[in-house]
């Protein structure tokens, strides 16, 4: 029998149901979070257990400080391989048909994937949102920028960006594309200086030495692609980690001006980033937002309406003729890998979201046989293919420094070109080559095991193979296409017996074009700066392909998008504009799987904007029942 009936059931405690439960609770909503990891992070205690288990990880990739979790068991970039068609490729969770591999990842602990993310809020283009209409590529959004805009501003104060307005310009021009600047009621700033003007809650992240001196070398570069000459510009890149509050900035909830929030259960902890260089996969220090904040905010409130239950895997939704969730199935389990201790369970509520990653929602639906009028579920799956270059100066620029991004050229987010190829973004490394070759441990191993190097010269020697390191890397734009799609099959299941994904995933022209002339751009900067080029793709590569005669190399970004996109039919969509599923009415799918595109952006923030406007939609419904 079902247990309690709630007003909300979401499925997944990562930033998108946090950001909803959150939502909720301000209206005394009754809510019930079912996260199928652990809940760990919630305190000092379980966060340092996190950050411990980090430190004894050789491989220090995304997932390395959360121990994986045979009943709710996440992707690994350690298990990403070359795939030999037609045989899948099955060490890891994802279950690879290709030809080319999935090779992003998520956390299924709470928290989501932001316990791992870099922490970059990039608001999406204007075009990003019309791309058939402007360029004749991908598909048009059902809604625009700037019926996001509201909810990018929210979602910017809830996760605490630090940024500067002045560095977003629209590529190409001297134009901002924040619209008019006008900041919405309630949100009026200090000083006649900052009158109508948007500013974030904080500071940006200053630049670093290399970005000042990337900067400096690549004033006034112009780049040809085509017909267009394309200004090259280096800006801050906006950042959801703490740096010093903006002192013009008024805080709606509290009157004040915006204080940064520290480490979940030690508020004095983490007021303001330390440069520590592992931001991905963990911030030892909490300065970098994670989605734990936003729950344990909502969970400290005495008498909170929101309820979280962890553990509790989601296995099936049960639904009546007439398409209308009746109740949810889960599998709640006492200690992971034991089977004994697991009982199958149901729950009701008056509305029911999905809100956890993309891939996690499609095989769920799946499972369930439900939304699938449109025969476009689990389609169009995309990616930030992520394309590394990598070279030396020819002077120390102070490379394995903390954050491991803050500025990028955004030259290539939009412009003519994207009839052509790939639009793409560019971040400019701070850690040297550790992403390409492991720096700088195996510049030492090199030194010592192959130059039976030592003491002094050893450090000598050191320090002029990593002090001018630097790198940089593309974030390629992919279309949708319902090829590149998650489905299911009862061969392949985990140790709860419930599904794992079998992914179905492959590059198009358009984006293998777009890498070629980003690998272009790439050249000609580095002779302008007078760097030495090291970049070198190797056939054994998981992601190595050819276009045109050459090869390339791509990796995951972490940026899983698609799978339940949205739109105005449900004859082409899964969801509705409001997130929505068309198929069943007390159901929403919310985060990134319901964006049609993905643009150059990094897409937490899109998410959390989607989830506040679908927040506000799920509240009208809840009036009306």
């Amino acid at each position: 029998m079902p247990e309690e009936t709630y007003d909300v059931v979401i499925v997944g405690g990562g930033i998108s149901g946090a950001l909803l439960a959150n939502k909720l609770a301000k209206k005394k909503k009754k809510v019930l979070i079912l996260e199928a990891g652990l809940d760990a992070g919630l305190n000092p205690s379980t966060y340092k257990d996190y950050v411990d288990h980090f430190y004894t990880q050789q491989a220090k990739v995304p997932n390395s400080p959360y121990t994986n979790n045979s009943f709710a068991p996440q992707s690994n970039v350690l298990d990403i391989a070359k795939i030999n068609p037609p045989n899948p490729e099955t060490s890891g969770y994802f279950v690879q048909y290709g030809p080319l591999p999935f090779a992003s990842t998520n956390t299924r602990s709470l928290g989501g994937t932001t316990l791992h993310w870099l922490g970059i809020c990039l608001r999406m283009l204007p075009n990003d949102f019309c791309m058939k209409s402007a360029y004749g590529y991908g598909v048009d959004w059902p809604i625009n920028y700037w019926d996001l805009k509201g909810y990018y501003e929210e979602a910017e104060l809830e996760i605490g960006v630090a940024a500067d307005v002045n560095d977003l310009r629209y590529p190409g021009t001297d134009k901002h594309f924040f619209g008019d600047f006008e900041y919405p009621k309630g949100y009026a700033q200090k000083g006649k200086k900052n009158k109508g003007k948007y500013l974030f809650p904080m500071h940006k992240i200053p630049p670093t030495y290399l970005d000042k001196y990337i900067s400096k070398g690549l004033k006034g570069m112009k780049f040809q692609d085509g017909d267009d000459s394309i200004d090259i510009d280096v800006v801050s890149i906006p950042q959801g980690r703490n740096s010093d509050p903006n002192n013009d900035y008024n805080d709606p909830r509290t009157g004040y001006r915006y204080r940064p929030q520290g480490a979940v259960g030690k508020m004095h902890e983490g007021e303001r980033c330390e440069g520590n260089s592992n931001c991905i996969p963990i911030c030892p220090v909490q300065a970098k937002y994670t989605a734990l904040k936003t729950l344990s905010n909502i969970l400290s409130v005495k008498h909170s309406s929101v309820r979280l239950q962890s553990q509790s895997v989601v296995s099936k939704l049960n639904y009546d003729s007439n398409g209308k969730i009746q109740s949810i199935s889960y599998k709640q389990y006492v200690r992971p890998g034991d089977l004994n201790g697991v009982k199958e369970k149901k729950v009701s509520g008056k509305l029911y979201v999905l809100a956890a990653s993309p891939i996690e929602n499609a095989k769920l639906m799946l499972a369930s046989r439900a939304g699938r009028s449109s025969g476009q579920l689990g389609c169009n799956l995309m990616d930030h293919p992520y394309v590394l270059t990598w070279g030396l100066m020819p002077d120390p620029v102070g490379p394995f420094r903390g954050p491991f991004s803050s500025s990028g050229i955004p030259s290539f987010r939009d412009g003519r070109f994207r009839s052509r190829h790939s639009a793409w973004r560019t971040d400019i490394g701070n850690w040297g080559w550790i992403f390409p070759t492991i720096a700088p441990w195996s510049n030492v191993e090199n030194r010592v095991d192959q130059n039976n190097m030592f003491g002094k010269k050893l450090r000598r020697t050191l320090y002029n193979d990593v002090q001018p390191q630097f790198r940089f890397g593309f974030l390629i734009e992919q279309l949708p296409q319902s090829t590149n799609r998650v489905i299911i099959d009862p061969k392949y299941t985990d140790a709860l017996g419930n599904y794992r994904p079998v992914i179905y995933y492959d590059l198009s022209e358009y984006e293998k074009a777009g890498i070629a002339v980003a690998k272009a751009f790439s050249d000609q900067v580095m002779r302008r700066m007078g760097a030495a080029d090291y970049t070198a793709y190797s056939p054994a590569d998981p992601g190595y392909i050819e276009y045109q005669g050459k090869g390339y190399t791509y990796h995951g970004s972490g940026h899983i998008v698609g799978t339940h996109r949205m739109g105005s039919s449900r004859k082409d969509s899964v969801v509705n504009t409001k997130q929505q599923c068309w198929d069943h009415k007390n159901l929403y799918l919310i985060g990134c799987g319901s964006m049609p595109t993905i643009g150059t952006s990094n897409p937490t923030l899109t998410m959390a904007a989607l989830t506040l406007q679908a927040g506000d939609h799920i509240l009208k419904h809840l009036r009306k029942i």
